[in-house]
């Protein structure tokens, strides 16, 4: 999903993904941290695991209609091939540094152009809404990708509730900043913390969601936990992790990418087939687990639904 600038770059990062750890590894849990997202999500119960292994398993999800035919990318690759830089650049490192990340309690300072600014709770701005699972593709801008079903609810949903103002015209969301638990921070890959944006119409497509799990358990450390968003028609830097802020403004905000490679990343991050990347083609990308590499469909092959969101634009000039 992120892309390091070229002097930085590892092979280990664009080559195909290793056999890496025992799921065993990194979704231990504690037994407090699964009291406390029982406490969070209504709805959960502990699934019958082996002793200190305290994965949970959500209830009833509501099957969203938002749901792809492709096949599912195996749980243990979603797992264990991430782009989580807070946690190190290799795909195998945020499995590894993650597993003793916390996050509970977990606080989002909600500020900027809006109506109910306030310090939150996760639980305060998941619980209201029922939770669903969306069966996205998900396109890194490497040219690989997964098919995942995430648990979550939809942004627009929990943006309504707090009441943006008439001059909210964007949506900005800030990650962690603990170098004490996010040991890929004490390094200068990025001007940390991480930081992404999106239109204010974008953030409200039913499309968008903030996802806080996937195959039916809470979200795993390295994928992003407690709280992501899941934007899928874009790449996938554009899904900002372990959310602790949402400001309103109404200037376009200026993310970590962009500030990063302003020629290689922009604001919109749309899947474009046709536009490149400067160092290599957006052509085909490579599903995690097969061989051959397939066809990159326009927009993740959600252009049906947000193209119209685009009418008018360069896509070409707005990246």
């Amino acid at each position: 999903m992120l892309i390091k600038k070229q002097a930085k770059i590892r092979s280990s990062e664009i080559t195909d993904e290793k056999d890496y750890l025992n799921r065993r590894q990194f979704i231990r849990k504690t037994s407090q941290s699964a009291l406390a997202w029982a406490t969070v999500i209504g709805g959960l119960s502990v699934a019958s695991t082996p002793p200190g292994h305290a994965a949970l398993k959500f209830g009833t999800l509501k099957k969203s209609n938002y749901r792809v035919d492709d096949e599912q990318t195996p749980l243990k690759d979603v797992t264990r091939y991430n782009n989580f830089y807070e946690f190190g650049t290799e795909k195998e490192s945020p499995a590894i540094l993650a597993k003793d990340f916390i996050t509970d309690p977990w606080k989002i300072k909600v500020d900027g152009e809006v109506g109910k600014p306030a310090d939150y709770l996760l639980e305060d701005l998941i619980k209201p809404h029922a939770l669903e699972e969306r069966i996205y593709r998900l396109r890194c801008v490497e040219a690989w990708s997964m098919v995942i079903p995430w648990v979550g609810v939809p942004l627009a949903a929990v943006i309504k509730r707090l009441q943006p103002t008439s001059k909210a015209k964007y949506v900005e969301f800030t990650t962690l900043y603990d170098p004490k638990q996010m040991p890929g921070q004490r390094r200068q890959v990025l001007d940390w913390p991480y930081v992404e944006g999106l239109r204010m119409d974008e953030a409200m497509h039913p499309l968008s969601m903030l996802a806080v799990g996937l195959y039916g358990d809470i979200l795993p450390n390295q994928n992003g936990a407690p709280v992501r968003l899941v934007v899928p028609w874009k790449y996938g830097f554009k899904s900002i992790k372990s959310i602790v802020r949402i400001r309103f403004t109404e200037h376009q905000p200026v993310s970590s990418w962009m500030s990063a490679g302003p020629r290689e990343y922009g604001f919109y991050a749309n899947v474009n087939p046709e536009v490149d990347h400067p160092r290599w083609s957006q052509a085909k990308e490579r599903r995690i687990g097969e061989f051959l590499k397939r066809k990159t469909l326009y927009m993740n092959g959600y252009a049906d639904e947000v193209a119209s969101l685009y009418q008018g634009m360069d896509l070409r000039t707005n990246f």
